[in-house]
């Protein structure tokens, strides 16, 4: 589905130079600030037209987060588009422009890489249309919402990072103390993509609960990966095969796929899943690990319902369209640890 490398390089290139551009225009001629509003216009009368733009659409979480967003929608009589951005930067800006020129009142979206965030305010804002981000935070005048202050950030719907860390370490925590092993022949592996914000803030919150929660000092390997399993995967292996003398992991990070090719990883390395403690988040892979009675040593995950997330966003996007109502900062879907003996009872399925 993505282009080849060279021409994903230059489209790459291409579009983060833009906006690297105009974030410099838009720190030295205005305060950058978001703007929730739709360009001035009253309220919409007639029918309402969004476009919801998701990064990796075909990830099972940005999968079900489409399905609710589309129930929602139907139930609102919404008419909405659901486009697969990938993780293409110059795809996005392109999206963009498009739901503009086909007149739609407001954007919904999930940005491949925060460095893209102040090109797609801008397009939104000379085009005066709504703009709502979900689960990734967007800064409107710079590349790293990190750096960003609040009141530049984009109005978000999603999740607390730092709270779905909290609840990943707590866990993590207390399985180790219920194993009983030694912290000296022991490794805790944090993997996430390191230039995502919203990552970042879960593998801070997952380190504080550690802690927080009795678990002891363990040396921690922080692994950079691209939030794939196939990427998590191949770099647990080579943290295996560079310390030889460990005899017990935890494996932690931003989402299931690091988890799941942590946990992979460490199988394929001859790390017996006894010697194991993964700690997913999202579910939706530890599931099927569950399913199929593995004994790999994913012990539990945070289950995320990104069907959730899809509905409170297009009820948000809505609410503002339709009666004026200003976006909230931020706006927060359930979350809940589940494992092998009670997954099922969320409610969720397991594809």
């Amino acid at each position: 589905m993505q282009p080849s490398r060279p021409l994903r390089t230059v489209h790459r290139a291409a579009a983060l130079a833009g906006v690297l551009a105009l974030s410099l225009a838009l720190g030295a001629c205005s305060s950058g600030k978001p703007s929730g509003g739709a360009g001035g216009r009253a309220p919409a009368d007639g029918p309402i037209s969004i476009a919801y733009l998701q990064k990796q659409g075909d990830q099972e979480y940005f999968v079900s987060e489409a399905a609710g967003a589309r129930r929602k929608a139907d139930e609102l009589g919404i008419a909405l588009r659901v486009v697969n951005l990938g993780n293409d930067a110059s795809k996005t800006i392109t999206e963009v422009k498009s739901a503009a020129a086909q007149k739609n009142r407001g954007i919904i979206i999930v940005v491949p890489e925060s460095a893209v965030g102040p090109q797609v305010v801008a397009e939104a804002k000379n085009a005066g249309i709504a703009l709502l981000t979900s689960d990734d935070q967007v800064c409107a005048n710079g590349p790293k919402p990190a750096d960003c202050a609040a009141a530049d950030l984009v109005p978000r719907v999603g999740f607390s990072g730092l709270q779905m860390g909290n609840e990943v370490g707590k866990r993590a925590a207390a399985e180790f103390l219920k194993a009983g092993w030694s912290p000296a022949n022991s490794r805790i592996v944090y993997a996430w993509k390191q230039d995502t914000t919203v990552c970042t803030d879960r593998v801070k919150g997952a380190k504080a609960a550690w802690k927080e929660a009795g678990g002891p000092e363990v040396q921690a390997v922080e692994v950079g990966t691209d939030n794939t399993p196939a990427g998590a995967q191949a770099k647990v292996e080579a943290t295996v095969t560079a310390n030889q003398s460990v005899r017990h992991w935890v494996v932690m990070g931003c989402n299931d796929e690091n988890v799941a090719g942590g946990v992979k990883g460490l199988a394929n390395a001859g790390v017996k899943g006894a010697d194991v403690i993964g700690i997913g988040l999202g579910a939706y892979l530890a599931c099927k690990d569950w399913q199929a009675g593995a004994d790999n040593g994913m012990k539990a995950a945070l289950y995320i319902p990104g069907d959730e997330v899809g509905k409170l966003a297009v009820q948000a996007m809505y609410d503002k369209l339709k009666n004026g109502k200003e976006f909230a900062p931020e706006s927060f879907a359930p979350t809940r640890m589940v494992d092998a003996t009670n997954w099922k009872d969320a409610g969720f399925g397991c594809k």
